[in-house]
């Protein structure tokens, strides 16, 4: 049966959400820029949330040296961590000891020392940066002789890339990036910002001199049904010969809690070359009751807009043995305007934020943890379309009830007015409500810098019924925020990432999104990304010295919203 979903009517906006990277400070730039957040539920304690993001915390100022550059620091990581024990209404962010550029605030320039971090622990100490691009999942924690059960009490893993802590490739792993995953088992003493809570990061990608591994998404079986219960999973990209090298997607798969991690392609190493394009990438995976895996990704096309698919990639072994890939659905890049300054597609203006990856598949199945005994296996997907061109970008919704078999048809679920950024879903383990979250401008396209562009967090719900998903409806809408505001670290255009999140129980559903209503427009700035896109620049502004105190503020907000039709 497919399912009709009507547009969500629009709502004003509301105070009922909470700024998750609560560490971050209001400035300067750019220690007060987070963005690409990650979210995770302990399914057998469902108050207990982890999330995660790309977070410059302990980054230098930018008058450390040259004022006029906010460079990431060498060395610094950039892996926020964030906890919350109340259901998301609250959060925490620890703070650890580490390798730190927070004292320096010129003008000499920086040299880090060991001190205060905001971001994952025992990085530096074994040789390593943490480089952000979380992804975060609770599993059921393995005991000395490796069985898994949640009576033994739960492990958070923390998947990110990472880099060699010195300026060469080769002195912990091989390479450009790797993934690497951190675990705790005691999210209580991690978050009270012991070091010790967590175990070393173990690196899980198999490296060599030319690979770059980058856009990982995690995932622990976490349904006491499965006959993989306990097993991880990571899905990536892998480069070869770096970033827009020819690249497959790989699998790794741990049996053992995390210590051990085989990896296999599941794709052809393909790559497409014309166009601001690459092939394979923006995976997400999931398990479902049994114990099948599912490896949802977006094969990119040539063209501006690329007209791509979305592809499913299964393992019915526990990640043994995989799967021919075979098309989902077909969607469209938000390609329809290239910025000539950087190079990339970007959707809100001028010298805008980038929005290569609104395409790719975002998915959840209700796959009844932590027992798999209420499981439906309903399998939702959501993504962001451009097909419809620019200024008419769709928030898209699919689902299957029938692993991924068929599908129902995709349709618009945006609220009126909204145009999509990126968006996410979270369906409850018993599958009976699913929750969508998204990032959505408001303004059209700004062929200028100078007029104002607005950018919210969204959150929608629907209720299921025999399978069927049915209309959506807006539960929250959060407060507006110009997105100009917000900054790549070489100034020349906007920054908010590639990703929001979505996770719902089986009584309220929570999100994660880019926020940039803390942060302040500077003029300076808006005139230089301006300029250069003309033959004769303006001379590059100095942040610190010409901007409000506020800008390139973006933070993570979320929220936690009761099931509203129990």
């Amino acid at each position: 049966m497919v399912a009709f979903l009507a547009p969500a009517a629009s709502s004003t906006a509301s105070s009922s959400d909470t700024r998750v990277s609560i560490g971050s400070p209001s400035g300067p730039f750019s220690q007060n820029k987070q963005n690409e957040p990650a979210l995770a539920v302990d399914a057998n304690h469902t108050n207990i949330l982890a999330s995660g993001a790309n977070d410059n915390i302990d980054m230098e100022q930018c008058n450390a040296g040259d004022p006029t550059t906010c460079p990431f620091t060498n060395g610094i990581g950039a892996s926020g961590i964030y906890f919350s024990f109340d259901s998301g209404a609250t959060w925490v962010q620890p703070t650890y000891s580490g390798l730190t550029a927070r004292g320096c605030t010129g003008p000499a320039a920086c040299t880090p020392v060991v001190g205060d971090i905001g971001t994952l622990p025992n990085y530096f100490e074994n040789g390593l940066v943490s480089d952000g691009d979380p992804a975060l999942a609770f599993g059921p924690k393995p005991d000395s002789n490796g069985h898994f059960s949640w009576t033994n009490g739960s492990r958070l893993y923390y998947a990110n890339l990472t880099a060699n802590l010195g300026t060469k490739r080769d002195e912990v792993f091989n390479g450009f990036e790797a993934i690497a995953v951190s675990r705790t088992d005691d999210v209580a003493s991690a978050a009270a910002g012991n070091n010790n809570a967590w175990k070393n990061p173990v690196i899980v990608s198999k490296q060599n001199s030319a690979l770059f591994s980058d856009k990982e998404q995690l995932w622990a079986d976490n349904a006491a049904s499965s006959r993989f219960f306990g097993n991880v999973y990571i899905c990536n990209a892998a480069f070869r010969g770096g970033p827009g090298k020819s690249q497959p997607l790989l699998v790794s798969t741990s049996r053992d809690g995390g210590d051990t991690w085989n990896v296999q392609q599941v794709t052809s190493s393909v790559n497409n070359t014309k166009g601001p394009k690459f092939g394979v990438s923006g995976c997400t995976i999931r398990t479902d009751s049994t114990g099948k895996v599912y490896v949802f990704a977006y094969n990119f096309a040539s063209g501006l807009p690329g007209h791509g698919t979305q592809i499913l990639i299964t393992s019915n072994d526990g990640g043994n043995t995989w799967s021919r890939e075979r098309t989902v659905v077909a969607a469209t890049d938000l390609c329809n305007r290239v910025d000539p300054v950087i190079g990339r597609c970007v959707e809100d203006g001028q010298a805008g934020a980038r929005d290569d990856l609104g395409s790719v598949p975002s998915v959840d199945i209700a796959n009844g943890a932590p027992t798999g005994l209420d499981a439906t296996n309903l399998i939702v997907d959501t993504w962001v379309d451009g097909g419809d061109g620019l200024n008419h970008e769709n928030v898209k919704f699919i689902s299957s009830s029938n692993g991924g078999t068929s599908w129902t048809n995709p349709v618009n679920v945006q609220s009126t007015g909204d145009r999509g950024y990126y968006s996410a879903p979270g369906v409850s383990p018993n599958g009976t409500d699913v929750y969508l979250v998204y990032n959505a401008f408001t303004t059209p396209y700004r062929e200028n810098t100078s007029d104002p562009r607005v950018l919210q967090g969204v959150v929608l719900h629907a209720d299921v019924t025999g399978g069927v998903v049915g209309a959506f409806s807006e539960i929250h809408r959060g407060a507006a925020g110009d997105p100009r505001a917000s900054s790549q670290n070489n100034l020349q255009a906007e920054f908010l990432g590639d990703y929001v999140y979505a996770v719902a129980t089986r009584t309220y559903g929570t999100g994660v999104w880019n926020d940039v209503r803390n942060g302040a427009d500077c003029p300076a700035i808006d005139a230089w990304r301006a300029s250069l896109e003309t033959a004769s620049p303006l001379p590059k502004p100095e942040p610190q010295n010409v901007c409000p105190a506020t800008w390139g503020n973006s933070d993570i907000y979320g929220g936690a919203w009761t099931d509203p039709t129990p």
